[in-house]
């Protein structure tokens, strides 16, 4: 499939400026890969040392499947140490291992591993640096290294995630460790340009061929650390406000150049729009930047992402990537949401911002038709699906459900705290340029708003499916309004989902009024205030929430407000309380036995002590400022 898209796209190169990406053609080029199943998450052989530092020294020819390179490592043992491991396919050859200029002894292995051995034992704490030199035509297994061609010119490009850039290099890919800083230095011949992450450094002609230096001095993961060579023509931009001012470097194809530079003028207030709701750009010393490649997609290859076009929300997804998935990287491929969800939430944001609330509306309903059109399925993954790269890049559930979900916790929130716990997330030294969990994310937004999200992640991040909700209302004496919820769930592993919940009611005076139930229970009555006669009423009309089939009536009969109280839990042994339908108080409460004596009576409390009954039938008479009513309850 990916490779009929490949091609695809490359016929139709020059049409793809003018049209939208869909999300799926997103996912289709950040998850990169042919095979359906990996037998990659984690490996324990490389997660006994740290990398500080690597110098790539690549030499390649876009015209030609073919690479040679030098890596130089720099790292910590972790544990004592014998061997060293690296990932590397075995399509690709090592040549030589070397530490301090002494060769040392190496095997590749079955499972696409470089092991060397060490010349002593490197003992914890301890720094050392290896040399690997190494050719070959990489795998094409994950299409991590691609050749292709422009307009009859040559392109090469990297694309390494999720599990590719063992195929082009001798690494350590999990997501457990960034490199501290890296220098890449790129060998092509000397007519064609090169890219790669951070600040360029310098460029120097060596005969036929030319040697680009860039130098990126923020820790970066594997995955991340790109390459790409063609003939590009470069334009610079200008961002940000001194001293944090920094370059938009564009290496685009010559003959898009003038249909791309318009586009990519879109940037400049997007980039604005984040800064000014989060932080100032993560890689403000270096650069940001475009290169153009041959997929339809994009992938946030850190300052630097690979576009296929240049559409405003495809630039909006890759550009949010730098701060949620780039300085902040998702700790497993479980938790992939933190990178994908979030980064597809900041484009939704720029269309509410630059477009306005009602293109945010569209903008959410899509994803909601999205989400739903299947009953099933969780925003986090298992340990299996983390294996899946289809899964992992699951444009309905990674995408979509995750930027709902990011969407839903800001209106759970409210606008003030999300924002603030988003900032804090962002500023937490222990994440910031390293690795989170759902859990780190979850801690921050529970610190800055005081709410207890348990409940909300268990429901919406770790579970499955969407609910569909049932609203009835009826109007009450003049100015007030019964609205009663039910719901019913499309998967079984999420018993009840607890969301504040919102509904618009309309008036026969073209009045409106929004409201919002705060529900956590099926048959909630709520009894609200709204100064007009109700005639319709509508289910969250801005689609705040994931949910589908949705139904509201309006009811005419008459009923007995004090239907709504309830008490609980009953049989009691021990604590009876009661619970009151929304804008009714309690007066007092009257306890009878079965000969209607009165046992004892009290006034304004919500919750009682019957410990010291006798065990049996007894009777509550429960007087409001609605009127009263007598329950019936079992004392244990």
């Amino acid at each position: 499939m990916k490779k009929y898209c490949l091609l695809f796209l490359l016929l139709s190169v020059s049409i793809t400026f003018a049209q939208t990406p869909e999300t799926d053609q997103i996912a289709e080029s950040e998850m990169k890969s042919a095979s359906s199943l990996m037998s990659i998450a984690v490996n324990p052989n490389t997660a006994n040392y740290d990398v500080t530092y690597h110098k790539l020294e690549l030499t390649v020819d876009p015209g030609v499947y073919f690479i040679a390179g030098k890596i130089t490592t720099t790292y910590t043992a972790l544990a004592n140490m014998s061997t060293v491991t690296f990932d590397l396919t075995n399509e690709l050859t090592v040549s030589s291992v070397k530490k301090n200029n002494v060769s040392l002894v190496f095997t590749q292995n079955a499972n696409n591993e470089l092991v060397v051995t060490l010349p002593a034992v490197q003992t914890t704490g301890t720094s050392a640096t290896v040399e690997i030199i190494y050719s070959g035509a990489p795998s094409t297994g994950e299409q991590a290294f691609e050749t292709s061609s422009h307009d009859g010119t040559p392109v090469l490009w990297t694309l390494s995630e999720p599990f590719g850039a063992r195929d082009w290099w001798p690494c350590k890919q999990d997501l457990n460790d960034k490199v501290n800083s890296i220098d890449v230095f790129i060998t092509a011949p000397s007519q064609y340009v090169s890219v790669s992450n951070g600040l360029e450094q310098s460029q120097v002609v060596n005969g036929a061929n030319k040697t680009t230096h860039f130098h990126h001095g923020y820790p970066i993961p594997a995955y991340l650390i790109a390459m790409a060579v063609t003939n590009y023509s470069v334009f610079t931009q200008q961002a940000g406000t001194a001293p944090d001012d920094f370059p938009i470097v564009n290496y685009i194809y010559p003959e898009d150049l003038a249909t791309a530079q318009p586009q990519l003028a879109q940037t400049l207030p997007i980039m604005n729009l984040y800064e000014e709701l989060f932080e100032t750009y993560p890689f403000a010393n270096e650069k940001y930047g475009h290169a153009q490649f041959g997929w339809g997609g994009g992938m946030e290859h850190t300052t630097v992402s690979f576009m296929g076009s240049f559409n405003r929300s495809l630039i909006a997804h890759e550009l949010a990537h730098q701060w949620f998935g780039d300085k902040i990287t998702c700790g497993t491929w479980k938790d992939i949401w933190l990178n994908e969800g979030f980064a597809e939430y900041l484009s939704g944001l720029v269309v509410e911002n630059l477009d306005g609330n009602t293109s945010f509306i569209s903008w959410k309903n899509s994803k909601i038709n999205s989400i739903t059109s299947q009953v099933g399925g969780a925003v986090y993954l298992t340990d299996t699906e983390a294996t899946s790269v289809s899964r992992i890049f699951s444009s309905r559930l990674t995408y979509n459900k995750g930027s709902m979900v990011a969407h839903m916790l800001r209106f759970k929130l409210g606008d003030t705290n999300f924002f603030q716990g988003m900032k804090n997330y962002l500023a937490d030294s222990n994440l910031a340029y390293a690795y989170a969990l759902t859990p780190n994310l979850q801690s921050h937004l529970e610190s800055v708003s005081g709410m207890d999200l348990d409940g909300f992640f268990n429901d919406w991040v770790y579970k499955q499916g969407y609910p569909t909700y049932t609203i009835t209302a009826q109007n009450l004496a003049p100015g007030q309004v019964r609205l009663v919820v039910n719901q019913t769930q499309s998967h079984f592993s999420v018993p009840y989902f607890e969301m504040p919940v919102p509904v618009r009611v309309f008036g026969t005076g073209g009045q409106q009024m929004d409201l919002v139930l705060e529900n956590t229970s099926n048959g909630q009555i709520f009894i609200e205030s709204v100064p007009f006669a109700v005639t319709s009423v509508t289910f969250d009309p801005e689609k705040n929430i994931i949910s589908k089939n949705n139904q509201t009536t309006l009811g005419t009969e008459d009923f007995d407000i004090t239907e709504g109280i309830q008490i609980y839990p009953n049989p009691a042994s021990s604590i009876l309380n009661i619970s009151l339908p929304n804008s009714v108080n309690l007066k007092n409460a009257i306890f009878h036995n079965v000969l209607g004596q009165v046992v004892f009576e009290t006034t304004e409390q919500t919750s009682w002590d019957i410990s010291q009954l006798a065990s049996g039938v007894h009777f509550i008479t429960i007087v409001t400022d609605a009127g009263s009513r007598q329950m019936k309850f079992i004392k244990q």
